[in-house]
């Protein structure tokens, strides 16, 4: 196995610079592209507001991408210093980065324990990658097998009892700033999934009004009908804050949708003395922090979620053991299953070849004896043969399938591959 799982995430690098990491479309497509034409890789790519990662395979024959190249490739597509990169990503490498995949796609590596938002947003990057059909052998087996895995952890433990969104924890965070939610009026902009989960998720608080806007009106709509909001146009976001007493705000949008110049133009002072609440759930970031002056507007991102995180799964940390149980299981399952199917026809050849030279020396010989020996004492030579074969294969292919348990087969394989002269 040759497998890399790069990148960073919210407890390795700060929000500015995995919103300045973050891949729109256009450098998705880019790095879809090139990754696998530059490097030889499978490769996929996956960013949510939390974390940017690359996971990365090539033929055992080949040498690894380490994160030394990977940070000089981010900061080409970027336009950022690989240096300011170089610092902040892991690396996890074979069975580690298996393992680490497993953890993400099972909501097990989030801010937010048991969060199940995830598990999606692993699929869309994987369908983006064989889509750009940047993936191969190895990710095409793996990343299936992360979303089986995430399902199991879903089902046979309670991780995911109560909220387990990065929505649903901006809603806990939101619940002591105010006291009471009654006579507040909540702007939700955006209506992609996590849209939809604040939407949710702010039921729960009983405000008063709920705005829903989203630059396709359509879906602006829909989800506003859903969740029982009321809608309000896109060209009309700057009424929408002016009304508004807290704002989750969930777009994808590639830069700053409210930025500080306009905001003061065109809503801090038609807000008066009333206090703002920003819970920017976007990465890159909607608001322009600089918006946050700890008097009347705060605004808060999805790093600020730790605290509340923590408080709010203490419960589902309890299921933690469990769920690391099922992710190591699986592990060592997938690095078996791997490994014995590179093995296969390495045994198979080995099989094959010591038979052929088994025969070509006892063949000739029994032809030989024909005549001067009984049938009976010619197949006893011929068994004496054959259980020496057995013996010979025997050491070589325990090895094999050995090494195979612990993921460290390809050396080993390679060598038999010499020795014997195998096909590779």
């Amino acid at each position: 196995m040759n497998l890399r799982a790069i990148g960073c995430n919210v407890e390795s690098a700060s929000v500015e610079l995995r919103e300045k990491l973050a891949f729109d479309a256009t450098k998705l497509a880019r790095a879809l592209t090139e990754l696998p034409a530059r490097y030889g890789t499978e490769a996929v790519v996956l960013g949510t507001c939390n974390r940017v990662e690359l996971y990365l395979a090539r033929t055992e024959e080949d040498a690894p991408v380490h994160s030394p190249l990977i940070a000089e490739f981010l900061g080409e597509v970027h336009g950022v210093s690989p240096d300011e990169i170089r610092k902040h990503l892991y690396e996890h490498a074979d069975a580690d980065a298996v393992r680490h995949l497993f953890r993400v796609t099972s909501g097990l590596d989030s801010v937010v324990i048991g969060e199940t938002q995830i598990a999606g947003q692993v699929k869309e990057a994987y369908d983006a990658a064989q889509k750009a059909e940047a993936t191969g052998p190895l990710l095409n087996a793996l990343f299936p097998a992360a979303t089986r895995v995430s399902r199991r952890v879903r089902t046979e433990t309670k991780i995911t009892d109560g909220h387990a969104s990065v929505s649903s924890a901006a809603v806990d965070y939101l619940r002591p700033i105010f006291d009471t939610f009654t006579d507040k009026t909540v702007l939700v902009i955006g209506a992609g999934e996590m849209g939809r989960l604040a939407l949710n998720h702010i039921r729960e608080l009983h405000p008063a009004r709920v705005l829903v806007t989203n630059r396709s009106p359509e879906r602006a709509a829909t989800a506003a009908a859903e969740y029982g909001g009321q809608l309000i146009p896109w060209e009309q976001l700057d009424d929408a804050l002016v009304q508004a007493d807290i704002v989750l705000s969930t777009t994808g949008a590639p830069k700053p949708i409210v930025e500080r110049r306009w905001f003061d133009a065109k809503v801090r002072p038609r807000r008066g003395n009333r206090m703002l609440a920003v819970f920017d759930l976007a990465v890159p970031r909607d608001f322009d922090p600089r918006l946050d002056d700890r008097d009347r507007v705060f605004v808060y991102n999805v790093d600020d979620l730790n605290r509340v995180a923590d408080e709010a799964a203490a419960e589902r940390r309890k299921h933690i053991p469990a769920a690391d149980a099922i992710v190591t299981g699986e592990v060592t399952k997938f690095v078996h299953d791997w490994n014995r199917r590179k093995d296969g026809p390495v045994i198979s050849q080995l099989t094959v070849e010591v038979d052929r030279i088994r025969e070509s020396m006892v063949l000739p010989l029994l032809a030989k004896m024909k005549g001067k020996l009984t049938p009976a004492e010619l197949e006893h030579i011929e068994g004496a043969f054959r259980l020496f074969q057995s013996k010979l294969l025997h050491g070589p292919i325990a090895a094999l399938q050995e090494a195979s348990r612990t993921g460290h087969s390809g050396t080993l394989r390679e060598a038999l591959r010499k020795l014997f002269g195998l096909q590779g």
